[in-house]
């Protein structure tokens, strides 16, 4: 692992096409399912670590907006993989800006949607609108790091280790299982009035955190 690391750093791993669409996609998977895992356990606190809520509108453990923003620093970033600083100071802005534009736009043309709202969280210093606030842009930078110093490099380590054909093979078959689900429920389910996961897991005495 030390080895890869050293060399994803330094520029030495070569992949073609292909090894860097499916390594994309592993990160769509893996981005989007550590923004789960961290609003499961946030609003655990957040709700006075009383019960547990689901998060997202997928059946899978995946949020997209983490998976978006994790290929905005990748792309923004990659370059400067030598200077942590640098891709803390790009998670930390690029991230905040998308979610403060997505926020803002849910609301404004979404007749006042909220998929989150930082003026009901805890530790919401320099919360703007409800949109944005200090911790999540600090998280973004955190995440930001974590993404380009272990999860790039866990993922390279795993394709070497595994080989092409079965590293495409998993990264493909996740990605598309993980991105059905997320259009079944954004677009398929309302064209075909099926049910939505949020329906399905609320049926069944899951809880959901409302902002609306």
């Amino acid at each position: 692992m030390k080895i890869v690391f050293n060399d994803y750093l330094n520029d030495k791993i070569k992949l073609d096409f292909s090894s860097k669409l499916a390594l994309i996609c592993l990160i769509i998977v893996l981005s989007g399912t550590f923004g789960w895992i961290y609003e499961f356990i946030f609003y655990y606190f957040n709700g006075g670590c009383t019960e547990f809520y689901m998060q997202g509108g997928n059946f899978l453990p995946w949020i997209n907006i983490y998976a978006t923003g994790a290929l905005l620093i990748l792309f923004l970033s990659y370059k400067y993989k030598k200077k942590p600083f640098i891709v803390f100071l790009i998670g930390f802005i690029s991230a905040g800006v998308l979610e403060y534009i997505t926020g803002y736009v849910l609301y404004h043309f979404c007749d006042g949607l909220r998929l989150w709202d930082y003026n009901k969280e805890i530790l919401n210093f320099g919360n703007i609108d409800g949109f944005i606030c200090l911790r999540s842009v600090l998280f973004f930078g955190v995440s930001a790091l974590i993404l380009m110093y272990f999860m790039i490099p866990f993922c390279i380590y795993l394709y070497k280790k595994i080989g092409k054909k079965m590293f495409m093979y998993i990264s493909f078959s996740l990605c598309f299982i993980f991105l059905f689900d997320e259009f079944y429920n954004l677009i398929f389910s309302r064209l075909l009035n099926l049910p939505k996961a949020s329906d399905v897991y609320k049926s069944i005495g899951f809880k959901y955190v409302s902002f609306k």
